[in-house]
């Protein structure tokens, strides 16, 4: 099954997680000290929201697919889309561990296709290493500015100098 994913990011995470819990008629199905996502099954949606972003709305959109052999599939439909994606292989973004690429849209939206593999304790995995590495707080700044302690991307392409133009990643696969 695929299911459609959407990321916002949100400025009170309280508020919106009583505003959303009660719109859904669900509580929440993961809830952290700066982000939530209710996993509903009609209509079937992957609604995220966190508070990591510059400013808040629409972060990305996507598809979660249950299936791992759906993602090359997936994968392929977004290569005809005939614009520069971005495949991240397996990494961990927003609590989970998952294998996924993502293509960008003509008005600039993100567009995430993944499979969720696994569920972890950090939002982000590479970020919380170097965290207790340096023994700082961990801050993390927008993803809109490209940059995290980690130096790599969690929640949306890092830039598009990271996107990888389809004729390159063609000829790179199989």
């Amino acid at each position: 099954m695929k299911r459609f994913h959407l990321h916002m990011h949100v400025t009170d995470l309280s508020e919106n997680l009583r505003f959303y819990s009660a719109l859904f008629a669900t509580e929440p199905t993961r809830v952290e000290s700066d982000y939530a996502k209710w996993m509903l099954e009609d209509p079937p949606i992957n609604f995220a929201i966190s508070t990591r972003g510059k400013s808040s709305g629409i972060d990305h959109l996507g598809f979660q697919t249950d299936d791992a052999l759906q993602l090359p599939q997936m994968m392929a439909q977004a290569v005809a889309a005939d614009k520069a994606m971005l495949d991240e292989g397996t990494g961990t973004c927003c609590y989970a561990r998952s294998t996924k690429h993502w293509v960008t849209d003509p008005q600039g939206v993100a567009w995430e296709q993944f499979h969720t593999l696994d569920s972890i304790p950090t939002f982000n995995e590479a970020s919380a290493t170097a965290n207790l590495m340096n023994n700082m707080p961990l801050v993390t700044e927008s993803i809109d500015s490209g940059a995290t302690n980690s130096g790599s991307a969690c929640c949306a392409p890092r830039s598009t100098t990271d996107v990888i133009p389809v004729a390159k990643k063609a000829s790179a696969c199989c």
